[in-house]
């Protein structure tokens, strides 16, 4: 198997709150808005949102409800930007879980949930190098 991570499926309570959360952050979709499933060209792989329930019967799991164990990351080229992004997530519904600060292990990160709970962390990590195209670069 490659290293490498193609699809993320977020399952969603309410597809058309989840769709316009994303969208007032700036992701763009081809979906159209009567489809059950919209996906998100996020970078070199995709996103996509589906109806919690039916990711469940698809993934042959039972939905407990709960957090799934699972936390997204974006990170950015400074901590201005994680301030940046954190204010936009905000304004685009997040509930701020933890505001941004400096971190024990030298960076600078906040975390917020989207409106199903799904949590993303904003970092900026100074040991790691994100190219023209955001993609991340682990340290050497």
């Amino acid at each position: 198997m490659e290293q490498r991570l193609s699809l993320v499926t977020l399952g969603v309570s309410d597809l058309a709150r989840a769709r316009a959360f994303y969208e007032a952050m700036g992701w763009t979709t081809r979906a159209d808005p009567g489809d059950d499933i919209v996906f998100i060209q996020a970078g070199g792989m995709i996103v996509a949102l589906w109806d919690r329930g039916q990711l469940a019967e698809d993934s042959f799991v039972e939905d407990s409800g709960g957090w799934g164990g699972v936390t997204f990351a974006h990170n950015t080229r400074s901590p201005a930007e994680v301030d940046a992004v954190m204010a936009e997530a905000e304004a685009a519904g997040a509930t701020i879980a933890k505001s941004a600060a400096e971190t024990f292990w030298g960076g600078y990160s906040g975390v917020f949930h989207d409106p199903d709970g799904h949590p993303w962390e904003v970092a900026h990590n100074p040991h790691w190098t994100l190219d023209d195209a955001g993609s991340v670069k682990l340290g050497e």
